[in-house]
């Protein structure tokens, strides 16, 4: 443990957005330091983002191994270890974890292994195990204690018959049936994985439909997708109770005014989550706590003056790189270099099942409802060589407009790797594109972002290919 104690700008919490917050304060030239008492890397790379991804690269390769004679192979019967499989995705997660450490050091961030708590202006103590460790001072303190999953009263998470995400990621063994409550994207993800790892998976959303923040068009193909595959989706439903069994699970959904019971081995709670505002001691401040949310403006000032709010902590979107992005602005705000403050609607978001869905800026339904004349384009993956050369025809791309001006106000994606292809839009959105820029734009061929450039021809009666 250092001694210093004294520091320009204080980190809790070595998460996406702390960690970068920290690192970015020490490139200008500030005496950081950054308190984390679990993991560095946060919940995203130890238990989220990083080691999730893993487990759904597995299942992608399970899924081609039993379509192999699709693209002219054969071979046996394929079998697979998810003891192995769960192992890859904690040294994946080990990794990264070890990475940022590095980083931290390199950048002369002094890292206390504890917990931080507020106290009084500009103070911050330290404790492990219950014991204090540091009491440190800073003009500036940023709060990083991001989330954790939500409980719900009754259906509460036991680790080994219901589950989080945390026990999603490290099963002792695959079960032959599970049920997931809540189609955003945490519950869709372990959805997909545990399905094309050969689950008989049911989904029961409250809402009606999946993936609820998505583009309606998306959300119904996205069900048809995964109905295709074999997944069972109740939508408009509640889970009304459970009842434990020595090694399965009975739960009572109701749909329609009717209920059923549906037993299966496994539950996982995936219905949203809780912000970490408990003892951080925020109490005394002029921060606002709404909806276990630190209310912040787009800088992620609390309203206490040196005291400031990113990532999971201080709301939605509960992305990793809407909280790393959040840090560097805060960060570059404190340190006087006028950043543009956080532009939400800039923000995209990525789901990765199978297919993949990802998204930028308003749905159709939301520019409607904000007022705006649009322009709608689309085009299918069915209509690009890549794609049917890849064996992947299902998918299609939604480009939203505002028909007077040309601003690009939303793109929606689903399809084989639009998670990586949704950036060129988010690009298009940051450096306030037209539609004739994005036309005039010369995309590679063949390629399946070349869906893009046809998405956004269509809009406006120019589409090629369809």
């Amino acid at each position: 443990m250092a001694d210093e104690t004294n520091f320009d700008l204080i980190v809790v919490g070595g998460g996406p957005g702390g960690y970068v917050a920290a690192i970015r304060a020490a490139q200008l030239k500030m005496k950081v330091a950054l308190v984390e008492g679990k993991h560095l890397g946060g919940i995203c790379l130890n238990w989220g983002c990083i080691p999730t991804k893993a487990l759904l690269r597995s299942s992608e390769i399970n899924h081609l191994l039993h379509h192999l004679d699709e693209f002219g192979f054969s071979g046996g019967n394929f079998t697979f270890d998810i003891e192995k499989i769960v192992k890859r995705s904690r040294g994946v997660a080990k990794q990264l974890s070890s990475g940022v450490a590095h980083l931290l050091k390199k950048n002369k961030v002094t890292v206390f292994d504890g917990y931080g708590k507020l106290a009084g202006k500009g103070k911050l103590d330290v404790t492990k195990d219950e014991k204090k460790i540091a009491s440190l001072t800073a003009k500036n303190i940023i709060l990083a204690t991001g989330a954790r999953p939500r409980q719900v009263p009754g259906i509460e998470v036991d680790g080994k018959l219901i589950w989080s995400y945390f026990e999603a990621m490290v099963p002792p063994a695959m079960p032959k049936s599970l049920l997931v409550i809540g189609s955003g994207a945490i519950g869709i993800e372990f959805a997909s994985f545990y399905q094309n790892m050969g689950a008989a998976v049911t989904v029961v959303e409250m809402l009606d439909r999946v993936l609820p923040v998505e583009d309606a068009e998306v959300s119904t193909f996205a069900q048809k997708a995964f109905e295709k595959q074999g997944m069972k989706i109740i939508t408009s439903a509640a889970v009304k109770g459970v009842k434990k069994g020595a090694d399965s699970v009975e739960v009572t959904v109701e749909a329609g005014g009717k209920e059923q019971k549906i037993t299966v081995d496994r539950v996982i709670s995936a219905v949203g989550i809780v912000g970490n505002v408990e003892n951080i001691g925020l109490e005394g401040t002029a921060a606002k706590v709404e909806r276990t949310h630190v209310v912040v403006d787009g800088y992620g000032f609390t309203g206490e003056p040196g005291l400031y709010a990113i990532g999971d902590l201080a709301g939605p979107p509960w992305l990793a790189h809407k909280a790393s992005h959040e840090g560097v602005v805060c960060v570059e705000h404190i340190a006087g270099l006028h950043p543009h403050p956080m532009e939400t609607g800039n923000i995209p978001g990525c789901t990765y099942c199978r297919p993949q869905v990802a998204s930028v800026g308003m749905t159709e339904a939301k520019a409607k409802e904000a007022g705006f004349e649009v322009k709608v384009g689309r085009f299918p993956f069915i209509g690009n060589g890549k794609a049917i050369a890849m064996g992947e025809p299902e998918g299609f791309v939604k480009t939203v407009f505002n028909a007077k001006t040309g601003e690009m106000l939303g793109a929606h994606m689903i399809g084989a790797e639009v998670t990586e292809m949704i950036q060129g839009y988010v690009i298009a959105r940051q450096l306030e594109t037209t539609e004739a820029d994005l036309m005039h734009t010369v995309f590679p061929h063949p390629t399946v972002s070349e869906t893009m450039h046809e998405a956004v021809l269509d809009a406006y009666g120019q589409v090629i290919h369809f």
